[in-house]
């Protein structure tokens, strides 16, 4: 008899707890603050967020579990803080800190609702600290949800701006889809097994009647796809590029990293503790997965060009296509070794290293976008020449994408990916993955190199942006308090704040405010000190056991 006496472990939810209770606060606040007020918001949801962070301390290294339900003798948990559920809500609530950090300035710049952001922004991060901990099928579709859905708002959050709402729908359109499959999988599984508790599920597929194999299997597909759509997984990929040019570049480099913390968790707890019966049928598929992503992503960036009206956002959210494929190879290994947990712990290390340097390319970019809207490579054409360290900072963040000394951060992260392939029987996966990452290494290096170059003259600028110009609507703050942003006519270059040739290059006259030069810088430090001591964040993962 099971009995529905549940004890709840307030420590062990607390990160998730503290967070959507801040974005809770903030959005009541929100109806009580004036204009000129504000920016506290942002303070606030910043300071939850780093809060929510440390609660994260008194669990470490522990496995706590809450929710639990006693059947034959054994515990059914809906919520369980293991190593694993840790090591993914510190890159959660650390990607979602220093996007808050990046977000300060830019809600202001674009005039976005504040009240609304900070909200959308804590829910997301909410329920991606959520799921992790999930343990049974219901409770990983609702934080899925909890973290996609304010991710919508967010991309379309400019008001008026044409290529922010374009990228909502698409985005929405296409999330919409992958949770209806997603739903349908997980019912399958459920009338086949009668149980939603991962540990149940994958006992009911391994004693489950002739009669039901074939829906069995349908299911387990199904759900697959819907995870696999939020690792942004090839052919799942399309929404990525527009979705993140549209969106503000903080919201673009939160779904870059906590977005696919989201997808990836998801698909590591579906497979190894719900499907290991199936692995011979799910190990194959996350390796033609993995093969097919980080070819597309990295085929794709090469077409980003410096000198042409190339995007270098465009480029960042194809570069973080291809990333994803190399984050899916331990996955798909783990169907072919004995240890899954070994396979698992790769992939946690290269999500928290890549999760360091990307934020902070994209911190970089949230900064030059201040004075050149349109952000393309071209823009950070003589970046060295007027903010010396922040040139720096983007050449090593680049090469430490690209997996390159000094940037070991990133080349550590690779050895473990591609180890873990060969160890795993996966030769071919391993070749493929080697190919991409000659690839990628053309695109990285060819716009570290523009950030070197010497600037072009003004008029030189005012040419180009003439000739290659295609109009962007701008956003700007309404006249009244509250009203939004309207789009500005598109009848020229942008002419934002400190744009086109009179902003010179990249970043000259803009002054970087405090919270964004903390974020790049933090990213920065974070990245030297884990390329000097890479083994800090290899052996944290190894730890992360499921």
């Amino acid at each position: 008899m099971t009995s529905l006496v549940q004890s709840v472990d307030w420590l062990a939810i607390a990160p998730p707890t503290i967070t959507a209770l801040v974005g809770l606060a903030v959005l009541v606040a929100d109806l009580f603050v004036s204009e000129r007020r504000k920016p506290l918001l942002g303070w606030i949801s910043t300071a939850g967020l780093a809060v929510a962070g440390l609660s994260l301390l008194p669990i470490l290294g522990g496995d706590r579990r809450t929710f639990c339900l006693s059947s034959g003798g054994q515990d059914a948990c809906s919520y369980v803080a293991d190593p694993f559920t840790i090591a993914v809500q510190l890159l959660v609530l650390g990607g979602a800190l220093l996007t808050a950090l990046l977000s300060l300035h830019t809600v202001r710049d674009l005039g976005l609702p504040a009240g609304e952001y900070w909200f959308l922004l804590l829910s997301s991060a909410a329920g991606a600290a959520l799921l992790p901990a999930s343990r049974d099928l219901a409770t990983l579709v609702v934080a899925l949800e909890v973290a996609s859905l304010p991710a919508f708002a967010l991309v379309g959050l400019r008001r008026g701006d044409r290529l922010s709402s374009e990228a909502a729908l698409k985005f929405f359109l296409s999330s919409v889809a992958a949770t209806a499959v997603t739903l349908l999988g997980v019912s399958f599984i459920y009338a086949v097994t009668g149980s939603m508790h991962l540990t149940e599920v994958a006992a009911g597929l391994a004693d489950l009647p002739a009669r039901f194999e074939t829906l069995a299997t349908v299911g387990v597909v199904l759900t697959l796809v819907g995870f696999a759509f939020k690792t942004a997984a090839a052919p799942f990929h399309f929404w990525v590029p527009d979705t993140y040019v549209g969106a503000p570049v903080p919201i673009a480099g939160y779904l870059s990293v906590v977005g696919k913390a989201v997808g990836f968790s998801g698909l590591i707890l579906v497979t190894v503790l719900a499907f290991p019966g199936y692995a011979g049928m799910w190990g194959p598929v996350m390796a033609v997965f993995a093969a097919l992503t980080m070819t597309a992503g990295n085929v794709a960036a090469l077409r980003q060009r410096p000198g042409r009206a190339y995007s270098a956002v465009r480029l960042l959210a194809w570069s973080s296509v291809g990333q994803a494929g190399y984050l899916l190879v331990p996955i798909a290994a783990a169907a072919y070794t004995d240890d899954p947990n070994d396979a698992i712990g790769s992939t946690v290390a290269y999500a928290l290293m890549y999760a360091v340097v990307n934020l902070g390319a994209f911190g970089v970019a949230a900064l030059v976008a201040r004075t050149h809207p349109a952000n393309r490579i071209a823009d950070y054409r003589g970046l060295y020449a007027t903010r010396p360290l922040v040139a720096l900072a983007l050449g090593f963040f680049l090469i430490s994408l690209a997996g390159l000394p000094p940037g070991v951060v990133g080349l550590f992260a690779k050895v473990a990916v591609f180890s873990t392939a060969v160890d795993a029987g996966l030769g071919w996966l391993a070749v493929v993955m080697a190919v991409n990452v000659v690839i990628a290494l053309y695109y990285y290096l060819q716009w570290t190199a523009v950030l070197f170059r010497s600037p072009r003259p003004e008029s030189d600028q005012a040419a180009e942006q003439e000739q290659e110009r295609e109009p962007q609507p701008v956003t700007v703050p309404a006249s009244g308090p509250g009203t939004g942003t309207e789009p500005a006519p598109a009848t020229g270059p942008a002419t934002g704040p400190a744009s086109g040739p009179a902003a010179g290059p990249a970043g000259v006259r803009a002054k970087i405010p405090g919270p964004l030069a903390a974020a790049i810088g933090l990213a920065a430090v974070l990245g030297i000190v884990l390329s000097g001591a890479p083994q800090l964040i290899l052996r944290f993962a190894s730890a992360a056991l499921l």
